[in-house]
């Protein structure tokens, strides 16, 4: 496996470059990327302070910078220690100018003006998290999606990647012996999602866990057969409620999510 360095310049959050690089770096096998991570870099001497590490950890280097004066200097600095530097919006940024034919502004940090969609996500944020793990079931018919699974199948962090979306997401735990709340039965407003995983591997997940918080794993909660069990009884549900269902066992959270926005999409197009 290859180690190697790669530096992420951003004069904002970081999340385009973060996401663009990542994106890249799953067309290659056996690399491991070691990610040096720069944000909110808009002056000068930040940029000479970047490269001084850069020096240090020699690697390809990826920014979005739109300062011409940064930019130049990151772009010489990484001349001189002949390492490739990749301004990954230029080409998008210069073919939609062309295409309509107008001049671009440069604005560091653009996309994250206070605009009513910036608050559309803080109110989804919110919503998701005071909705996360079965909590306050009683308003769940003002949820975008409502996700449900048993436990260890993505349900949390998949609901946090959809509310950065704008997407209210409310998560709904399945755990054996225990009634799913009665709400969630007749809410008429949410996508209701269910999520499966294959049983050895939510086995394997499970068992990490509780080496993590140091508990016994002489559990059910890892017991191959009680686990299908699980797995099996969650399927019945969704098949009998008619919700669709992703099974999660080989997607990232990025994926699950993608594929949950195609649905939620395409559901509020055919009720236009």
């Amino acid at each position: 496996m290859k180690d190697f360095h790669i530096h992420l310049v951003s004069d904002s959050t970081g999340e385009t470059v973060i996401l663009v690089a990542r994106a890249s770096l799953v067309h290659f096998d056996d690399i491991e990327p070691v990610e040096h991570h720069w944000m909110m870099i808009r002056s000068p001497d930040q940029v000479k302070d970047v490269l001084k590490y850069i020096a240090e950890k020699p690697g390809f280097v990826i920014f979005t910078l739109v300062n011409q004066a940064n930019r130049k200097i990151l772009e010489e600095g990484c001349r001189r220690l002949q390492l490739p530097c990749i301004p990954v919006l230029d080409p998008v940024v210069a073919g939609l100018g062309t295409y309509l034919g107008a001049e671009t502004h440069a604005r560091p940090g653009g996309q994250h003006v206070l605009d009513d969609e910036y608050f559309a996500r803080i109110e989804a944020m919110q919503f998701s998290l005071a909705h996360d793990d079965g909590q306050s079931t009683w308003d769940i018919d003002d949820a975008d999606v409502v996700l449900l699974g048993v436990s260890r199948t993505s349900k949390t962090p998949t609901s946090i990647y959809l509310a950065n979306r704008g997407i209210k997401t409310a998560n709904i735990p399945i755990v054996p012996g225990c009634p799913i709340p009665d709400e969630i039965f007749h809410a008429k407003n949410p996508l209701i999602v269910g999520l499966t995983k294959d049983p050895k591997r939510l086995v394997e997940i499970r068992r990490q866990r509780l080496r993590m918080i140091d508990q016994d794993e002489n559990t059910d909660y890892v017991d191959l057969e009680m686990v299908s069990k699980e797995i099996n009884d969650a399927r019945r549900l969704f098949n009998k409620h008619n919700w669709t269902t992703i099974n999660v066992s080989r997607k990232s959270i990025e994926e699950t999510a993608a594929t949950v926005l195609k649905l939620y999409y395409e559901r509020t197009e055919s009720s236009l």
